[in-house]
């Protein structure tokens, strides 16, 4: 009987029984050395908040590379851009004093101005008119402004086009008010005057020595970047904006707006490090390969983005995608597998700022993507895999590659469907993926969007805000989503076929 199982084991093709060695040494290093936590607090707590252009986030890149040659991968460093200026972040501090005192919560966007040190000045709101302004100049100078509307996160424009905006909007404002002062009383219809935008006269009040602006902001607070530093081919380190752009607790601005209002006697001290660093600084793309035995000139492609807002510690958006694409590199190296398709995996720089670095990686390599079977890319949260649309030629194979999942983790469900082909998008959307579908490539994601253990996880509560911290990730579905990863990349690898695009997009 012992030689008969020989026998039959050698009669089996070398390759398939090297693959299905692999599988189960993914499964077992799952059950019992499964790393995608110890990458992810690498990740926010030894390095931080890590925005396109900071220190923080060049020590990501570098910690990548150093990890995935420790793993045993081809690594390069891939420059997908320049910015003008970087921009690093210390801590933040700031409080009220005088008839009442608290603690202010607050954040700053990234690549907007700090302070001179500790600044303290009293409050006034900000002018809405040119007689308003005149009036208030003396008192400007050395305030903190209280600003109209509700901040989204970005920074006050102050660009040449906001500037002729705002110019525009005072004249109109200023012949609104004259109309309708000589025809006050008359029937008719009254010229609207503009009550909305925020900081009409920005340049004016910096010119007459304003400490900075405060904005109200929704809790948990998001604080994104300044436009007008990082999208602006000309911003440099000698044309950076002058003044602070506070974005504060909402409750806390309604009551210090009324306090001023009352012209009670309070002041606002803030102690903000936003240090900007002489550029250009580059921001590049980790890519990470392993090379396929039998089609290295096919591919699968696997990602996640690499910068973070630095608000917090971008441990949700794209901690959870960094640290379980790395896991399913380490896992795949560890195993033995020896893919017959290559495998890169792509950490993608400045997504933050527009899909930069996917943009550049799919411009850069345009002779690869006929031959990309599948690129997948995490990035939305710290949610379990728990099923995949694959081409209905495959379905078959697929499920097979899905039962070590399905063992693994019965409590997910995980499960396997055909795809129902869909147009080719013509625009890309909110992550790096969307890149890749518009250059017609498939770019099917496992979905991810479940929370099956109840850990009532939001991810809007969390998304560019101070909340995205380590914390806010869940181990086991962070463990789940790697080893899925892992197991699913390595099948498409392996499977008989590049997946048909007519099977996943539809005829143009």
């Amino acid at each position: 009987m012992k030689r008969l199982l020989v026998y039959i084991l050698l009669l089996m093709p070398v390759g398939l029984w090297a693959q299905d060695a692999a599988v189960k040494k993914i499964m077992e290093m799952a059950r019992e050395d499964n790393r995608t936590m110890q990458h992810l607090d690498i990740l926010c707590n030894r390095i931080g908040g890590r925005p396109a252009g900071s220190d923080a986030c060049e020590n990501a890149e570098q910690w990548a590379v150093r990890s995935f040659k420790e793993w045993g991968l081809d690594v390069t460093l891939e420059k997908a851009g320049e910015l003008g200026v970087g921009f690093n972040r210390a801590g933040w501090w700031g409080r009220m004093t005088g008839e009442e005192s608290m603690v202010l919560h607050f954040a700053t966007p990234s690549y907007s101005s700090g302070t001179r040190g500790k600044q303290k000045g009293h409050v006034v709101i900000e002018p809405r008119t040119q007689e308003e302004f005149n009036r208030m100049r003396g008192v400007l100078r050395g305030a903190w402004v209280l600003v109209n509307g509700q901040s989204g996160g970005w920074g006050i424009s102050h660009g040449e086009k906001a500037t002729e905006n705002r110019r525009r909007i005072i004249e109109a404002n200023a012949e609104a008010t004259k109309y309708n002062r000589e025809h006050a009383g008359e029937d008719g219809e009254r010229k609207r005057i503009d009550t909305t935008t925020p900081a009409l006269f920005y340049d004016e009040m910096i010119q007459a020595g304003v400490l900075g602006f405060i904005q109200a902001a929704t809790v948990p607070i998001r604080a994104l970047y300044d436009r007008d530093v990082v999208l602006n081919s000309d911003a440099s380190f000698d044309n950076l904006p002058a003044v602070p752009n506070i974005l504060l607790d909402e409750e806390q601005y309604k009551h210090i707006h009324t306090l001023t209002q009352q012209r009670r006697q309070i002041e606002l001290e803030f102690d903000i490090r936003n240090h900007f660093k002489i550029g250009p600084v580059t921001y590049n793309n980790v890519v990470a390969k392993i090379e396929g035995k039998k089609y290295p000139n096919e591919y699968v492609v696997v990602g996640a983005h690499l910068d973070a807002f630095d608000v917090a510690t971008g441990g949700v958006d794209c901690g959870s995608g960094v640290s379980a694409v790395m896991e399913a590199a380490r896992m795949i190296m560890a195993s033995g597998a020896k893919p017959d398709r290559t495998i890169i995996f792509v950490l993608f720089a400045a997504e933050e700022f527009g899909l930069l670095g996917s943009k550049a990686w799919v411009e850069a390599h345009k002779d690869m993507l006929p031959n990309i079977s599948n690129m997948f890319n995490r990035d939305g949260g710290p949610l379990p895999y728990t099923s995949f649309s694959v081409p209905q030629s495959m379905l078959k194979e697929y499920e097979k590659i899905a039962k070590p999942i399905q063992e693994l983790y019965p409590d997910y469900d995980f499960k396997v469907s055909a795809i129902t082909p869909f147009k080719k998008p013509t625009r890309t959307g909110g992550n790096d993926a969307s890149t890749f579908s518009v250059a017609g490539v498939p770019a099917v994601q496992m979905a991810d969007w479940g929370d099956p253990k109840g850990y009532n996880f939001q991810y809007t509560e969390i998304w560019h805000t101070e909340r995205d911290i380590f914390n806010k990730s869940i181990p086991e579905y962070q463990e789940q989503a790697a080893t899925t990863l892992a197991l699913m990349v390595l099948g498409t690898a392996n499977a008989p076929k590049q997946w048909p695009r007519n099977e996943v997009f539809l005829a143009e």
